[in-house]
């Protein structure tokens, strides 16, 4: 037994010591390991830390020094905006939203191979997407928007493959949308808008099923919105509006009855809206398809989309009258129908306002410029009193504004312009408005009111000066080419008086226009505190005494002051007030008129000599016309929208017929314009139209003022309305250079050196008493030559221009002194550059326009006009030179 007990026991023994020995080993294997996987780690972490510090190393500035924590003295998973997991301690996340970063992004970035989310939008990161992004294949989350980051979009991005949301909106991105980012099959959200990407929509994104939202807008992306598009069934939101997109809309996007927000805008396509476009889009929220090529009616359908909040078709050139029922939409928001063809000039037109009074939601109406007629309906103050802003400007409405409005307590916008509204504004706006024992409060109700509007009406009454104390927020204030009255002054009414100075009452006014009035007195001296004021215009009024030096007074482009003769002072750019001594002119031009006359004789002999030949040769082939299908096509809605409703603020010029707008035709490449509208009450208008038209319509030279498109139509109240659209010149007339004091625009005449004049004489030179006279197959005689009918390009290269008095002279007739002739009875041009012999009946003649191009040469050198105030006692341009040598 003791043998069996010993044997048995130094048999466990040798097992023990065995096992023993195994567990040694298995634990020396396993600290190693251990030892490894944290050797392994600790590496890691410290290539996470070196690749934060690197991305640190390239921001340049950081004005809240969220970046200056990421240092040595706390682990870098503790830095600000860095996110890591809890078991490896590996960075995941970069969150440094909106800090005002600036700098480039790292390559190194590519080395945070855990990294799941990127969020740097709202900095002011430059430079590339480094390509290196690519190699973080866990990365769901990158949104690098709002920067000014440049270069093409990386393709590497399709390595990306657990990629839920891309986001790289207003960026300065240019190349094409990369078609590699369809293999992102989980790709839930791609935004791009708002860079400058071009070409094509890649037709493979319509693989991407995943897909919820997809917006593409304000991009330079052309040709047609692919058909695979409509094959993404779970497309929630759908924006591609302002770019160049043209064609159908296809079939199948209209079937996406998961579409929520369907945004196409400012492109070209062309087509109509389905006739069900309603049952097929019942989730529809948001639809804008306004500015477009479309036509046809509102769909009667689109009741049917329960859940829109946003209807938004200006410009579309809609159709026929809006559905009564537009109110069954109970969730509206937005209804905007401006720029189309909509009503048919009837009473009815917009009976449809009725069934919105119940939309609680609705805190926008824009109906501008359609053809809606009749009287403004008895509805509109039953409207939810959440309305902001209500414009119905530029269509045919007449009667009187209905009484009521006072309920719109949160208006911030009302425009009524460009209508045929007529009486005494109702009882509601007696706090504006008094006269006729009619009063009331809405304007004192809407304290919020910051845009009003009801210029180009008949509407009458007298202002009351407490609404400007009532109502500081207000912007703009529109009352011009009505027949109110009182002291308020505001442009072309019947007002008279001083300025109030109430008028500082309005806080916030940007615009403020109280031109051709009768007002008197002086500048109200508490309008410097105006801060944000941008244009004032005091013009054609009898005020008189010291111009205000600072505010808006203190910067002589916002300005404009003419027309007030007794006005004095102000700032040097002003040119208000100053008198130089007689004497001194004389001695000046005593000195410098010879030389000058000679040096300029001889270049223009020079001129006509040797180069006659050579304008004789390219007249065949040079001066060439547009024929009327290469002129543009504009309507009157259009040019009333490129001059923002013929706006004091785009006024350049004004003549004898008419007045000059400068203007932007956004159908045309936002081509700038300068757009004549003739004023045909006054006598002679519509003849110098004519004038013009034939004059212009089969020549053309280099230093002739280009006709882009004529426009003769009606206006908005149904008025004859003619206009000519020339090319704009961006330094206006000769005269604006030579007369600054006599201008509001920012000019100096320093800037006309001698050289820049001669050029300027011999460019008129050359069409004025050569092409017009000599070249063209009818003779043509301008009549009415001078500084303020030659325009000038951004170079100071002169052009003629205004041929509203020009003059066609047969073949059979001579053009000598003694023969030269035209059937005209009144007198040809503008006093002091006429020539004598017009003023006694004698015809038109080529040299009578020698005669003005002769004056306008001795005004560019003296700097004084013909009938300057100092050219008196015989004293006068033609004799200047004689009597300054005598002296």
């Amino acid at each position: 037994m003791e043998l069996q007990s010993s044997i048995s026991w130094g048999f466990w023994s040798l097992i023990s010591m065995d096992i023993l020995i195994l567990l040694v080993v298995l634990a020396a294997i396993n600290n190693s390991a251990v030892n490894h996987a944290l050797a392994t780690n600790r590496l890691q972490n410290e290539t996470d830390r070196l690749a934060l510090l690197e991305f640190k190393s390239q921001i340049s500035d950081d004005p809240y020094a969220v970046l200056n924590s990421w240092n040595q003295t706390r682990h870098h998973c503790r830095w600000p905006g860095i996110t890591c997991d809890s078991r490896h301690q590996r960075v995941t996340a970069i969150t440094l939203t909106g800090w005002g970063l600036s700098g480039t992004i790292s390559p190194h970035i590519g080395n945070l191979s855990f990294m799941k989310s990127i969020h740097l939008e709202e900095n002011q990161f430059h430079g590339e997407i480094p390509q290196e992004v690519g190699h973080l294949f866990r990365l769901r989350f990158l949104n690098l928007s709002y920067n000014l980051l440049s270069g093409e979009i990386p393709v590497s991005l399709c390595n990306c493959s657990n990629m839920l949301s891309l986001t790289l909106t207003s960026n300065k991105l240019e190349g094409k949308v990369p078609i590699e980012l369809s293999k992102l099959k989980k790709l839930e959200n791609l935004y791009l808008s708002k860079n400058n990407l071009t070409g094509e929509i890649p037709s493979s994104l319509g693989n991407l099923s995943s897909l919820t939202t997809l917006f593409l807008a304000y991009n330079n992306l052309e040709r047609n919105l692919p058909k695979e598009i409509g094959f993404l069934k779970n497309l929630h939101s759908l924006g591609v509006g302002v770019n160049q997109l043209s064609g159908r809309i296809p079939a199948s996007v209209y079937n996406i009855a998961s579409l929520h927000v369907f945004s196409i805008p400012v492109n070209s396509f062309h087509g109509n809206l389905p006739t069900d476009v309603g049952l097929t889009l019942p989730n529809l929220q948001v639809l804008q398809i306004g500015t477009n090529d479309f036509n046809g009616n509102i769909p009667l359908s689109i009741t049917n989309a329960s859940r829109l909040e946003q209807l938004d078709l200006d410009n579309y050139k809609l159709e026929g009258q809006v559905h009564s029922n537009l109110g069954d939409l109970s969730n509206l928001q937005l209804i905007e129908l401006s720029g189309n063809w909509l009503g048919r000039n009837s009473t009815g037109d917009l009976n449809f306002i009725g069934s919105l009074t119940n939309n609680s939601n609705l805190y926008t109406i824009f109906l501008d410029e359609n053809n809606f007629g009749g009287e403004l309906p008895k509805s509109l103050a039953n409207l939810t009193h959440g309305l902001t802003e209500l414009g119905i400007e530029g269509n045919q409405l007449w009667g009187t504004i209905p009484e009521g409005l006072g309920n719109l307590v949160n208006l911030i916008v009302f425009d009524m312009s460009w209508n045929s509204l007529s009486g005494v504004i109702p009882s509601d706006f007696d706090n504006l408005f008094e006269g006729s024992d009619v009063f009331g409060s809405i304007l004192m109700n809407c304290g919020n009111l910051q845009h009003l509007d009801v210029s180009i009406n008949n509407l009458s009454g007298v202002i009351s000066p407490e609404f400007f104390e009532m109502h500081t927020f207000l912007l703009y204030l529109g009352l011009r080419q009505n027949t109110f009255s009182g002291s308020i002054p505001l442009e072309a009414n019947f007002f008279e008086g001083t300025i109030p100075s109430k008028l500082a009452s309005l806080k916030a006014i940007q615009v403020l226009d109280l031109s051709f009035n009768n007002l008197t007195g002086q500048i109200p001296r508490n309008l410097e505190k105006l801060q944000p004021l941008r244009y004032l215009n005091l013009s054609y009024n009898d005020l008189y005494g010291k111009i205000p030096t600072t505010g808006i007074f203190g910067n002589a482009s916002l300005i404009v002051l003419m027309g007030n003769s007794k006005l004095c002072g102000g700032i040097t750019e002003l040119f208000m007030g100053k008198k130089k001594e007689k004497h001194k002119i004389i001695v000046l031009l005593s000195t410098v008129l010879p030389v000058t006359f000679l040096a300029l004789g001889i270049i223009l002999l020079f001129y006509l000599g040797v180069y006659q030949k050579r304008y004789r040769r390219e007249a065949s082939s040079s001066f060439v016309f547009p024929t009327v299908d290469k002129l543009l096509r504009v309507s009157y809605h259009e040019l009333h929208r490129a001059t923002l409703g013929f706006s004091p603020e785009n006024l350049i010029g004004s003549g004898s017929f008419g007045i000059v707008y400068k203007g932007r035709l956004d159908q045309h490449e936002d081509r700038l314009v300068a757009v004549k509208v003739l004023d045909l009450q006054k006598n002679g208008a519509s003849k110098s139209f004519k004038a013009e038209c034939k004059a212009l319509r089969n020549i053309h030279h280099r230093n002739l003022v280009s006709i882009l498109s004529y426009c003769s139509s009606v206006d908005s109240k149904g008025h004859e309305f003619k206009a000519l659209v020339y090319e704009f010149m961006e330094n206006g007339n000769l005269d604006l250079w030579l007369h600054p004091e006599t201008t509001d625009q920012a000019t100096t005449s320093s800037c006309l050196n001698l050289f820049r004049r001669l050029n300027i004489a011999i460019d008129v030179a050359s069409v004025s008493v050569h092409y017009l006279h000599n070249q063209c197959e009818t003779t043509i005689v301008h009549c009415d030559l001078k500084p303020s009918n030659i325009l000038l390009d951004n170079d100071f290269v002169a052009y003629v221009g205004d041929f509203g008095l020009a003059r066609l002279l047969p073949e059979t007739i001579s053009t000598s002194s003694d023969q030269g002739t035209s059937s005209a009875v009144a007198i040809k041009g503008s006093i002091g550059y006429a020539a004598p012999e017009y003023g006694m009946g004698l015809p038109a003649s080529t040299q009578g326009d020698v005669y003005s191009y002769g004056i306008f040469p001795l005004e560019m050198i003296t700097r004084r006009r013909p009938t300057d105030d100092i050219l008196t006692d015989g004293l006068n341009l033609h004799n200047y030179e004689e009597i300054s040598t005598e002296k």
